[in-house]
């Protein structure tokens, strides 16, 4: 609850930054679309791109479309 100069009190949402971005993972081999917030796309360049974040990520912090993603990345490096 927001409360300006004169006292009036006014309810605010704070919303996450997202963005539909397409990053590439070497492991796969392929593009993927996925919608992030800005916050971790700059968590996913500081970790050294998509596997590497995905690798280091928690199963129980990802979206269901990330933890698939997260078993094939985890998959094609054990094969390696």
């Amino acid at each position: 609850q927001l409360v300006s100069h004169s006292n009036r009190k006014t309810k605010r949402k704070f919303l996450p930054n997202l963005c539909q971005v397409t990053l590439q993972s070497d492991a796969l081999g392929r593009s993927v679309s996925l919608r992030v917030s800005a916050n971790a796309l700059r968590t996913v360049e500081h970790r050294g791109g998509l596997d590497a974040f995905l690798v280091k990520a928690r199963a129980e912090d990802l979206s269901p479309t990330a933890r698939d993603l997260k078993r094939d990345v985890e998959k094609k490096l054990a094969a390696h």
